[in-house]
């Protein structure tokens, strides 16, 4: 039986015991949910990693859209924040302590923010903070990063390319985590026979890496539009050669799903002219990573591009594809939306939550419909906006829907 349900925000100092890598606190809206005759239905716990720069703005604006949708569907959700990145280096000289690890795998899903900072720019590999979210994805053995590229009705006018090129865009870009160029071996620096200095990776895959991300992909081909373009360089490299050798293979399993091929030069050009011709784009590490940073031009800023990463069981990684962002950093002009809507892949994905995702996705719509941007995403006759104001106006919508739907008592105190 639903309860009188009561919920106040108000600005608080966000109770932090770990010292901050990149000297910064941060006021968060903490939601408190009271309410009578109310019993949560469900019970998650999640790792909440903020990292270095504008993780540590928008990250908790996601952590409270999830705890208010997550309680008004009788969710409760318990959140532990964790270094990692250049945040830990300075605090235990590693960029991902044990005990982010080990509290990350106890957890049913991971909420990242971003890592890299400029201090560390320069330091040895092992030193590096990108080398933390590396080790996250193989300790937690995550191999599929799902990246949505999704052109809002509402933003077509913050886009630089023509109305026509992006309107309608609705892809997903799957992308291959643990194999090929960015983690096979052999790798490292020698030295040549002429006494040069030589750094050298290998681009391999295995016949099971490929499977495993081909069969994630044909099966969200299946329930999304029914098409599939697999993106390699078989042309000229081995690693692709086989990669489009066991894509074609799988492709017999899924008659109902429409298959293609692309080098990646060629999808590089097509996604950006005509970008409506594609639903899933199905490739490895590197390539998915050039093309979903590319990408980022057809909705017209990073800062509305959220992902996910999952394995085969475990908790999943959920972040905003922008990174730190340093010189945004401090300056409340980070646009939140990536990070809110990688909260909704985290309910949808990792939790199976759909209709608390709902209701912070549709939120997400109204607070565009009532015209409120980001610098990123300003135009002429819209509400420009800081990181924070944007952050209250979809715990403000999430409020108001309730007020609509059944009447429930619901207060916001700013």
């Amino acid at each position: 039986m639903a309860g009188l349900l009561r919920i106040h925000v108000s600005s608080t100092r966000n109770p932090v015991a770990l010292r901050s890598g990149t000297k910064q606190t941060y006021k968060r809206a903490s939601v408190r949910v009271t309410c009578a005759a109310y019993t949560p239905k469900k019970r998650y716990s999640i790792a909440v990693l903020p990292g270095d720069g504008v993780g540590n703005e928008v990250i908790p604006i996601a952590v409270d859209a999830l705890r208010l949708a997550g309680s008004l569907e009788g969710l409760e959700l318990s959140f532990e924040e964790l270094p990692i990145g250049g945040v830990a280096l300075d605090l235990v000289g590693v960029p991902l302590p044990d005990e982010t690890l080990r509290k990350a795998k106890q957890s049913d899903a991971v909420l990242l923010g971003a890592v890299g900072w400029p201090k560390w720019d320069d330091g040895p590999k092992h030193l590096k903070p990108i080398t933390g979210l590396l080790q996250l994805r193989a300790g937690l053995e995550v191999f599929s990063n799902l990246r949505p590229i999704r052109v809002f009705p509402q933003l077509i006018g913050s886009t630089c390319l023509r109305k026509e090129t992006v309107q309608g865009v609705d892809l997903m870009i799957i992308r291959e985590l643990t194999g090929g160029i960015y983690n096979a071996h052999p790798r490292g620096f020698t030295t040549n026979e002429k006494g040069e200095e030589v750094g050298f990776s290998t681009e391999s895959y295995s016949s099971s890496e490929v499977d495993n991300i081909a069969r994630v992909a044909f099966e969200i081909a299946k329930q999304r539009r029914g098409r599939l373009c697999s993106v390699d360089k078989a042309a000229i490299l081995e690693g692709s050669m086989l990669w489009r050798k066991r894509v074609t293979k799988m492709a017999s399993e899924y008659p109902e799903v429409e298959v293609s091929h692309l080098l990646i030069d060629t999808a590089a050009m097509d996604l950006i002219r005509h970008p409506t011709q594609f639903d899933i784009i199905l490739t490895g590490v590197m390539f998915g990573d050039i093309l979903s940073d590319l990408a980022a031009v057809i909705p017209g800023s990073v800062g509305l591009l959220p992902s996910a990463s999952l394995g085969d069981s475990g908790p999943g990684i959920f972040e905003p594809v922008h990174g730190s962002a340093p010189r945004h950093y401090g300056k409340d002009t980070a646009n939140p939306l990536a990070a809110v809507l990688s909260a909704v892949m985290l309910l949808r994905y990792g939790l199976k939550e759909e209709k608390a995702a709902k209701r912070i996705e549709d939120a997400v719509f109204d607070v565009l419909d009532r015209g409120f941007r980001t610098r990123d995403i300003h135009t002429t006759g819209t509400k420009l906006v800081g990181c924070k104001r944007m952050g209250q106006e979809i715990l403000s919508s999430l409020n108001a829907r309730v007020l609509a739907s059944n009447g429930s008592l619901v207060q916001l105190q700013n």
